[in-house]
């Protein structure tokens, strides 16, 4: 049974996208680990470890592997932020969204979306997550405008709320509850 809810919330939120035209990020189940390129901590607004992140380049751009604990249950917003700094316990040191393009937020936007934009994540009843998401606006690859890596980073940003896919400049999606610096 425990499978099928977890299938279950994934095909929900691939639905979600899909009916709103987000062809540039998807949710995956979890699956065997790639060789990652960029592992962080996600550290929670206490400053404790409540997980990791790994990221890793792959054909469509990059693949995001989230475990994390300790999370309130239900529907969050996640997001690429633009600094690479995560001073707790409210992670404004991040900044906003990583947008080098300059657009405005959200998959229904239709001056939207960010490079950081993201697809909402679903915590389960015990407060875990373990996904994978498939971003197909940024890079890890050195020099270019959408790269993660810079010599400033980025940090990936759960927050309290559902993003909304459509509100500039962050969905909606409340306060900042965990974070993990990528450099």
């Amino acid at each position: 049974m425990r499978k099928y809810v977890k299938w279950g919330c994934l095909c929900v939120v691939a639905c979600m996208l899909s009916a709103c035209g987000a062809k540039e990020v998807s949710v995956q189940p979890a699956a065997a680990a790639d060789s990652a390129l960029i592992k962080t901590t996600i550290i929670n607004a206490k400053g404790k470890t409540i997980g990791t992140a790994e990221l890793s380049a792959i054909a469509e751009g990059v693949k995001i592997h989230l475990e994390a604990a300790k999370l309130s249950p239900g529907m969050h917003g996640i997001h690429l932020h633009e600094n690479g700094i995560c001073e707790a316990p409210d992670f404004v040191s991040s900044g906003m969204h990583f947008n080098p393009t300059h657009k405005q937020h959200g998959f229904e936007n239709p001056q939207g979306f960010h490079e950081g934009d993201l697809p909402n994540i679903q915590v389960d009843a015990k407060g875990k997550i373990n996904v994978d998401l498939v971003v197909k606006a940024v890079t890890l690859e050195q020099g270019k405008t959408n790269s993660l890596i810079s010599a400033k980073g980025v940090s990936l940003i759960i927050h309290e709320k559902a993003d909304d896919y459509i509100t500039d400049p962050a969905g909606n999606s409340g306060a900042r509850m965990a974070c993990g610096v990528i450099k």
